[in-house]
């Protein structure tokens, strides 16, 4: 066979797999051996940090040499597939990227390995530049997304690997064991840690109220509801107290939702002083390698971006990830954190601080994790994370924000309720709980004017009646005349305490 010149120039630098690694490799090609008419379809979960680029490219390496096919490895970013063909080399596999820039593909070209986006080799494919006949195995990293799907039934010869740190959907409606027959379970994080291999994270989770934020159409929280929130004054104090707290002189990542959020984070932390850069998808690639250069190199920097580090970005010397956001995302929330959990120069632990009560959702980062139930039964675990969203009462916009400088403005009535009873005390405790709460919120955003904490207590009218509601049903038999009575009540104690407590700042300044 005629040598392709690339194949001269291949680096020496092949990374040599670790004993985990070479396990998963042999029960892998075990299951695609075993499978009779060798379309197997396995879906292999490996964490973020455990090397799943280098097992796929020994995957492509030995199906290649076993079964003298070719081998297409699908990504849904340009990153990954930079990143995919440097493995794919170093482990001596030729290959080629099909981009947008190749037109086509000559019938006597040596390569026996593809690496492609999702769409390019779709128009590829339609083009009739690629022979789906000839591809004996297809290598779909990151298989949580949903684009891949509707590519592969146009490879009717191959085997499918789909490759994850979570075997998880987002859409209930296109569940992962609909698309693989199979699931390969890695080394658990726990394992790994224990190992050496990847660093332990030190939690520290602030309880933030999340009323204020809405759900899009991909069930995740919009842009536009978190840029309300996380880009207010009081949540960046927040977020600088937990910075100065844990994360004090650590490289540092801070993941935002939305770019205002962002820009507000770079632009708080610059007037405290503080080493601060930006970067998000929309910023220009030259940029984007000058700042991720300046963050590699400078020491206690700080990297506040969006929808960008969370796939394709290594950077081992991070010390601290601040998840400055929340989400419904189980794969989202463990490729954040995964993010500071790279080894480095004696690193065996990093500091992740939560502001968006992400470990509550979806447990802590390294704990376990029943992945052979998440895969055959998603919709129990879809149905959870849609309870623990939905769970709280929802604060209407207009309403949180007559209240700026007041970080909580929700109350679990039924919560407290259920505390009050196990602990022996008045279930009326509850009401006299609420009833400060919206008082100290009125005094704290209406600048010491009686009247402007008057206004602002009117506007607490529709969560009042929520609240009486909610503390009816868990009196159980109450009449329609004593909740009406009870929110008459309500509103005069609130206004009365409003009173007592703004005359006592008064005479605590005159002394």
């Amino acid at each position: 066979m005629e040598m392709n010149p690339i194949e001269q120039t291949l680096p020496a630098n092949k990374k040599k797999l670790y004993n985990y690694q070479k396990h998963d490799l042999d029960v892998l090609f075990q299951k695609l051996s075993g499978h009779p008419d060798g379309r197997a379809r396995l879906l292999y979960q490996l964490p973020t940090g455990g090397g799943k680029t280098v097992v796929f490219s020994e995957i492509a390496k030995k199906f290649i040499r076993d079964f003298g096919k070719k081998v297409i490895v699908l990504t849904h970013r340009i990153e990954l597939c930079r990143q995919t063909t440097t493995a794919l080399k170093n482990s001596g596999v030729i290959n080629k990227v099909v981009d947008s820039k190749v037109k086509s593909i000559s019938n006597k070209d040596k390569f026996e390995c593809y690496v492609a986006m999702v769409e390019t080799l779709k128009h590829r494919i339609d083009d009739g530049l690629i022979n789906t006949k000839d591809v004996g195995l297809v290598i779909v990293d990151e298989a949580h997304h949903n684009s891949f799907h509707k590519l592969l039934g146009k490879f009717e010869n191959a085997a499918i690997i789909g490759v994850t740190a979570t075997p998880f959907s987002s859409d209930v409606n296109l569940p992962m064991k609909r698309f693989y027959n199979e699931l390969i379970l890695g080394e658990p994080i726990s394992s790994l840690i224990q190992q050496g291999f990847l660093a332990r994270p030190r939690i520290n989770s602030y309880e933030v109220e999340l009323n204020s934020l809405l759900t899009g159409l991909t069930g995740d929280f919009t842009v536009n509801s978190s840029d309300a929130l996380y880009g207010s004054d009081v949540m960046l104090d927040l977020l600088i107290h937990a910075y100065k707290t844990y994360s004090f002189k650590k490289k540092t990542l801070i993941f935002n939702n939305g770019i205002f959020a962002s820009r507000r984070v770079e632009e708080k932390f610059i007037k405290a002083g503080l080493p601060i850069r930006h970067l998000d998808n929309k910023t220009p690639a030259s940029e984007r390698t000058e700042i991720l250069r300046w963050f590699k190199k400078t020491r206690g920097a700080i990297l506040t971006s969006v929808s960008i580090l969370t796939t394709g970005f290594d950077e081992p010397s991070i010390q601290s990830v601040i998840l400055y956001r929340a989400t419904t995302s189980l794969t989202l929330y463990h490729q954040m954190v995964g993010r500071g959990a790279r080894r480095f120069n004696g690193k065996k632990t990093f500091t992740l601080v939560d502001l968006g009560n992400n470990t509550d959702r979806f447990g802590d980062w390294d704990g376990e994790v029943d992945w052979h139930h998440v895969f055959n039964h998603p919709e129990v675990y879809h149905e959870n994370l849609h309870h623990s969203v939905q769970q709280n009462h929802l604060i209407p916009a207009e309403m949180r924000n007559n209240f700026p400088n007041s970080l909580e403005v929700a109350f679990d009535v039924t919560h407290e309720y259920q505390k009050a009873i196990d602990s022996g005390q008045k279930s009326k405790i509850v009401i006299r709980d609420s009833i400060r709460q919206h008082a100290l919120m009125c005094i704290d955003n209406c600048g010491g004017d009686i009247s402007r904490a008057l206004e602002l207590s009117k506007s607490l009218d529709k969560e009042i009646d929520f609240r009486i509601k909610q503390y009816g049903k868990c009196l159980t038999k109450v009449t329609r005349d004593y909740l009406k009575w009870l929110g008459e009540d309500y509103r005069s104690r609130l206004n009365k305490l409003i009173q007592k407590l703004i005359n006592k700042q008064v005479l605590a300044r005159t002394g």
